[in-house]
């Protein structure tokens, strides 16, 4: 049984129903959806380390967090960068941005060494965890994504790059 829809239960009146296009800004809507998803857990071990160390494990739990948000959100910026312009390119980016990301992030590690005030635990339970969920979160958004695959406007300049710099 098919119901008709009516402006009282979601349609909207004058407005055509039409195929729906490529998802705009793809990979920021991935980076929102991973920071979302990975502040939720950093909060909850925020309060995980003031219930069992006091304040000791904060600022660990916070440093593991940011480490992570900040390479991941690096590449994610990058990607849509490139995406704007090579759309099938992204995901080559995608590729060599994550070799280059463990490299850095190995030697970011080994250079800083481990500091007085980190608590390792902390740290590494954050880091792990961040992890994880930012790669959950940003493998559940780009499932969700839309790609055109074919032109729709033959014929048309249909160019993102073209329209934004115009």
């Amino acid at each position: 049984m098919s119901k008709v829809m009516s402006p009282a239960d979601g349609a909207q009146t004058g407005r055509p129903l039409v195929a729906s296009g490529p998802t705009l800004n793809p990979w920021l809507r991935i980076f929102r959806t991973a920071m979302m998803w990975t502040g939720l857990v950093a909060a909850v071990l925020i309060v995980a380390s003031l219930v069992a160390d006091g304040t000791a494990g904060v600022g660990s739990v916070l440093f593991g967090w940011a480490l992570v948000i900040a390479f991941s959100g690096v590449s994610l910026l990058i990607v849509h960068v490139v995406g704007r312009d090579n759309p099938h390119g992204a995901m080559a980016m995608f590729a060599l941005i994550y070799i280059v990301k463990v490299a850095v992030f190995a030697a970011v590690l080994l250079l800083i060494g481990r500091p007085a005030w980190l608590e390792a635990t902390w740290f590494f339970t954050a880091a792990l965890l961040t992890v994880v969920v930012w790669q959950v979160a940003e493998i559940r958004a780009f499932s969700r994504i839309r790609f055109q695959l074919y032109d729709d406007n033959a014929g048309e300049e249909t160019s993102v790059k073209g329209k934004m710099d115009a």
